[in-house]
């Protein structure tokens, strides 16, 4: 029997409730059978059946039959998902290219034509520039969506989506969410918007008009660097052909104990996001003064050319995650690398700490960039670790390399 003092904590409205209540609360409901207040992990792949099983529809995703279909730690994550982005539905993947692939394999089909930004992550470079294109001759074009015009030249009458990043990652550039979503929504074309680097505590593209919202699960919203997922958030008609394409048909379903772990993380997302904001700042500041620095890419500085943009649709803060070039060489570079202590030379970002990876000249996507960035560039995502630690771990890898 379920105690009747909980019964009303099972169907509650979180809605009304602020961002750092609802990292909380939603999806982390008293669980019926045991009582215990965290959601368990359900690692178990198949789930009894009704007395006639023969009325089901094997690929179905509404009931729990099969994990690959879906599994109650999933479900429980999409709810989180979907409150923080202020989306009506969200589908949990295997991971953030899973959720990227499985958008565009759902929504596109022969002959569409996609808009997508010049600064993207590598994945949907491949998928869009290569991938579609030879396979299912999607007709992609590449812009700069910094500036508006640049998509308006592009529209034909087969485009169906947009797709932009913003902040876009590794350079950290800023579109308008919202003049791209009436843009696109004039012209009958969807628009998705990657908002890992910004995560849904400081950006949340569904408020500023978009038809989705991507995260990698994988970096922010988890946080601690050990477990990988993928959301979108948005319309349930749409997302149900993506929980029937890419997730039961395709199979990239999210484990149920990547599920727990991510869900586990975004409790504190709130608190490690006002901690990265600060600390990016900071260190944003920082290496503007600094000699040995050409220059330095962040949206909270007043000095960026996206700084205007980003001031009005991102809030409280700017994301965790910097660019920065050196007057330096290729081998100083990954010399100043390697003398930094707590600052950790890795792929990834969003983790507690902080990790830096260079981005040399033979990168294929530096073409796409603006001139500054050809000669290549760290790529800087600043951790929760004491401020003055980094700071001091920066200054002493730079008087190792005779930078300083």
């Amino acid at each position: 029997m379920v105690n009747k003092e909980h019964e009303s904590k099972y169907n509650k409205d979180y809605t009304k409730f602020n961002f750092q209540t609802r990292a909380v609360h939603v999806g982390n409901n008293v669980d019926k059978e045991t009582q215990v207040i965290k959601r368990p992990i359900t690692m178990g792949n198949s789930y009894r059946l009704p007395y006639d099983p023969s009325v089901i529809n094997w690929s179905g995703f509404d009931e729990n039959i099969y994990t690959r279909n879906g599994g109650s730690n999933q479900k429980f994550l999409e709810q989180k998902i979907a409150s923080m982005e202020g989306g009506k539905d969200c589908i949990i993947l295997g991971s953030g290219v899973a959720a990227l692939s499985g958008l565009f394999f759902s929504l596109l089909e022969s002959k569409d034509h996609v808009i997508f930004s010049n600064v993207t992550y590598i994945a949907v470079y491949r998928l869009l520039n290569e991938l579609f294109n030879k396979k299912f001759n999607v007709e992609t074009t590449i812009v700069d969506t910094t500036d508006i015009n640049n998509i308006k030249k592009e529209i034909r009458e087969n485009t169906k989506l947009i797709h932009i990043e913003t902040p876009g990652n590794p350079i950290i550039s800023i579109a308008d969410i919202k003049k791209i979503a009436k843009l696109a929504h004039n012209n009958n074309i969807l628009l998705s918007t990657d908002n890992t680097l910004a995560s849904p505590y400081n950006q949340r593209p569904i408020e500023l008009g978009a038809d989705f919202s991507v995260e990698s699960l994988t970096k922010y919203i988890n946080g601690h660097g050990d477990s990988m997922g993928g959301s979108v958030s948005g319309r349930k008609k749409f997302l149900d052909i993506m929980r029937s394409q890419a997730q039961v048909n395709l199979g990239s379903v999210i484990s149920p104990f990547n599920a727990w772990l991510i869900q586990r993380g975004s409790v504190t997302l709130p608190l490690r996001m006002e901690q990265h904001n600060k600390n990016a700042l900071h260190v944003a500041k920082f290496l503007e003064d600094l000699e040995p620095v050409k220059f330095v890419s962040y949206p909270g500085l007043k000095s960026n050319k996206g700084y205007k943009i980003a001031k009005k649709q991102m809030s409280p803060g700017y994301g965790g995650v910097l660019s920065f070039s050196l007057h330096c060489n290729h081998d100083e570079y990954n010399e100043f690398v390697n003398h930094l202590n707590i600052i950790t030379s890795a792929v990834s970002l969003g983790h507690d700490e902080s990790l830096i990876v260079f981005i040399g000249e033979e990168d294929e996507r530096l073409h796409l960039y603006p001139k500054e960035f050809h000669e290549g560039f760290l790529r800087f995502s600043v951790g929760i670790e004491d401020c003055e630690d980094i700071i001091n771990d920066i200054n002493q890898a730079l008087k190792k390399t005779a930078l300083i």
